[in-house]
Formats: C-alpha cells, sequence, structure tokens
C-alpha cells in the first residue's frame, strides 16, 4: 500500500481496546480497525501513545500488529519506539513482514543536546533498516525533547527513510510555515507532514501546509471531511464544521485524562466495548461521564454523527 513523502490525508491514532480483566480486547481490535476504515481513513497509526504502547507485553504488540495488518485495507504504520534498541528492531522488522507500510520514531526522553538527537537516530535506523520508512515524532509536551526546525532538517537530509514528520509541537504553526519555506527554496527535500495534538489547531494547519492529520479524536469520519474541506478550499465550511467539534476536541485533550476520555467516546461511538485502560491511568468520574455526554448532546444538534450508539454504563 501507498506510503511516503507524498502522503496526504487522515491517519488516525488507534486506541489498543482492553476487556475489563485487562487482556487485549481482540474482538474490539477487529471492530475499531473497522471503525476506522468505514471513517474514510487514508491510513491507521498503532501501538502508539495513544494505545499505551508501554503498556503492553512483546508479544501482546506483535499480535496487535498482526491483526490489524491483516484486516486493514489501508496502510498501517507501527510505533516502535522503544528504549532497547533490540526489541524496536524486532517489532519494526516483524512489522514489516507483516505487511505495514512503516513505522514511527520518537526520540528518547533523555535526550537534549542536538548531537545526542542526531547519535540516536543515526542508531535507531542503523537498527530498523535503512530500508524501512519512518515516520518522525515531534511531541515535546510529552517527550521532552525539543526538536528545533534545523534538527528535523538535518535529521531528513540524513534520512533518506524518514517520509513524514507527525508534528505535534505547541505552538506548532510557525514551524509548519518554517520546514514548508525550506522546501519552497530548495534547501530541503520533500517529506509528508500530518499533524496531531488532538486536532486542536486543524483549523490553521493545512493553510500552513500540513497534509492530513495523523491524530486520535474519536470523530475520524469528521476529520476526514475536515480534510476534504480544507482540500477543495471551502475555508468557511471547514471552519464552521471545526468550531462545532471545539468544545469535545479541548475537553479530550485535557493532560492526564485525555485518553479517558476518548476512550470513553469511542465505547459510546460502539467502536470499542470498553473504556478499560491499563494502569498507570486515569479514569473518568461519573461526573465527567456526564460532561462527555452533554457535550455529545450538544453536538448532536449540529453533527448527526455525534448521536450515541454505545451504552454510557
Amino acid at each position: 500500500m501507498s506510503f511516503g513523502v507524498s502522503t496526504k490525508g487522515i491517519y488516525p491514532i488507534a486506541a489498543t481496546p482492553f476487556k475489563t480483566d485487562m487482556a487485549v480486547d481482540f474482538t474490539s481490535v477487529d471492530r475499531l480497525t473497522d471503525f476506522y476504515q468505514d471513517a474514510g481513513a487514508t491510513g491507521m497509526t498503532i501501538l502508539g501513545i495513544l494505545g499505551e504502547a508501554q503498556k503492553l507485553e512483546p508479544e501482546e504488540s506483535r499480535a496487535i500488529a498482526k491483526r490489524v495488518i491483516a484486516r486493514s485495507r489501508v496502510p498501517v504504520i507501527v510505533g516502535v519506539s522503544n528504549p532497547s534498541f533490540a526489541a524496536m528492531r524486532g517489532l519494526a522488522r516483524e512489522a514489516m513482514d507483516l505487511g505495514a507500510a512503516g513505522v514511527m520514531l520518537a526520540p528518547a526522553s533523555h535526550l537534549r543536546s542536538d548531537e545526542q538527537i542526531a547519535a540516536y537516530f543515526n542508531t535507531a535506523v542503523d537498527t530498523i533498516g535503512s530500508d524501512v520508512p519512518w515516520v518522525l515524532q515531534d511531541y515535546p509536551l510529552t517527550l521532552s525533547v525539543v526538536l528545533s526546525v534545523p534538527m528535523i532538517a538535518r535529521i531528513m537530509k540524513e534520512h533518506a527513510s524518514c517520509v513524514m514528520l507527525k508534528a505535534e509541537d505547541w505552538p506548532g504553526l510557525e514551524k509548519i510555515s518554517a520546514l514548508r519555506q525550506l522546501q519552497a527554496r530548495g534547501e530541503l527535500r520533500a517529506f509528508s507532514i500530518l499533524t496531531a495534538n488532538g486536532g486542536l489547531f486543524l483549523d490553521f494547519e493545512p493553510e500552513r501546509g500540513s497534509d492530513g492529520a495523523m491524530t486520535g479524536y474519536a470523530f475520524p469520519d469528521m476529520l476526514v471531511e475536515l480534510d476534504r474541506l480544507h482540500r477543495t478550499c471551502e475555508r468557511d465550511a471547514a471552519h464552521d464544521l471545526f468550531d462545532a467539534h471545539l468544545p469535545m476536541i479541548r475537553f479530550e485533550q485535557q493532560p492526564g485524562i485525555g485518553l479517558a476520555v476518548r476512550k470513553y467516546l469511542l465505547m459510546r461511538r460502539g467502536a470499542i466495548a470498553s473504556d478499560t485502560q491499563r494502569s498507570p491511568r486515569q479514569s473518568l468520574t461519573q461526573v465527567g461521564r456526564s460532561e462527555v455526554d452533554y457535550l455529545l448532546e450538544r453536538l448532536a444538534r449540529k453533527d448527526p454523527r455525534a448521536r450515541l450508539t454505545g451504552s454510557s454504563a
């Protein structure tokens, strides 16, 4: 399946469904895979931070990758970031052998200087193989590693196998513009830019040069429509749709509790059977759930996709 420097569209970051006993819910993995595809997603990204990858056993990660890749009709990107380069290599090579389109790498949280960052990615690319297409995740808010524009440009120049930037710095609009200006001047090669941060800045990111979104907002079907409206230059319609969803996007992006909100929404939409998370976790209180339900009711007045189908119990 096609995936490369000219990739555009919506790549939802997939949650990992668990049963109430904390076992991986593979029935819901299938259901969620279909949910994203039926929403019109261009591709999918699994085993990321939203997917609670750090809480999975290695064999669980491999089993999830195998299940999703086998079922998916769209390109699948597999998050393989790991403090252990051996574990990173094992999952990356197995995922590619299974048919993944590429992998995603984030900088290790202990990195501080540009030289440390450059050395880390040199080792990571050597580890997974320079033949493996990969996504550079720029997420300083969680990873505590700042990738400057010159540092991103250096990584792109040194590693032709890096085909995409997952841009989720905050604020990040000027960073997108700066990278696109370097490309326009012929000082930087082409690569795709998909944005994240739950979609909080999707009202203006496409106008700055993003190619789409790689985020976990629980309305991927809305993200697909929003992307289409931007691409067809229907600016007011795009902003109207974004504005209708902004209260829910904002609520879903709360630090700490955001994953609980997102899983609850996916459960309410019928995409997964349970909103269970593995520890460490923060759970929604009953008051928090009622607030999400209220936002859904209000959103449904403007967007029928918010009409409830799953249980709120």
